[in-house]
């Protein structure tokens, strides 16, 4: 086996946290697919999409590895957002708690000494450089426009969301 029972472990519990996030995205793009924001609930699907894409690589590294997948509960989601900033605020917390639970990932791997295991991880750290910056851009713009969403959906319309090392084949 390539993979240590920590790591297996920890990874195994980051598929469920991704398969989380995704549910969690399905949730934002209802709340504004509810306000017929179609661009800024295209964007959150979008956003599904990409965790689940990201908890798929975390699958396939541990069977690739010889481990074994063990896919946790996944909590509920949240589903309560008071306005566009509280959502993509909660997206952006979201993807600052993923991008400490990516590096405590990394700190396992770095620990034992599995290049392997930091290798793979390199890809999820410059994912979550773009995430962030991705998020914190938009609710920049969400913080800008106030009331006036059009404004968001017309930038989203001008900007697409980066495709980052998604469009790179390694999806």
């Amino acid at each position: 086996m390539l993979i240590s029972k920590q790591l297996e472990t920890a990874i195994n519990q980051q598929i469920g946290n991704e398969f989380g996030a995704s549910l969690q995205y399905v949730g934002i793009a209802s709340y504004f697919d509810n306000q017929d924001l179609e661009g800024l609930a295209a964007f959150f699907n979008r956003q599904a999409d990409e965790e689940r894409m990201h908890a798929l690589k975390f699958v396939t590294y541990i069977l690739d590895t010889g481990g074994q997948v063990r896919i946790p509960a996944i909590p509920a989601t949240r589903y309560d957002f008071q306005s566009a900033q509280d959502a993509v605020q909660a997206a952006l917390d979201w993807e600052l708690e993923v991008t400490r639970q990516i590096n405590g990932l990394m700190d396992i791997a770095v620990e034992q000494r599995d290049y392997m295991g930091q290798d793979f991880l390199r890809w999820f750290i410059t994912e979550q450089r773009e995430e962030i910056s991705t998020m914190s851009t938009l609710l920049n713009i969400v913080n800008r426009a106030k009331d006036n969403l059009l404004f968001v959906e017309e930038y989203l319309a001008r900007h697409p969301a980066p495709q980052g090392a998604e469009a790179g084949g390694e999806g």
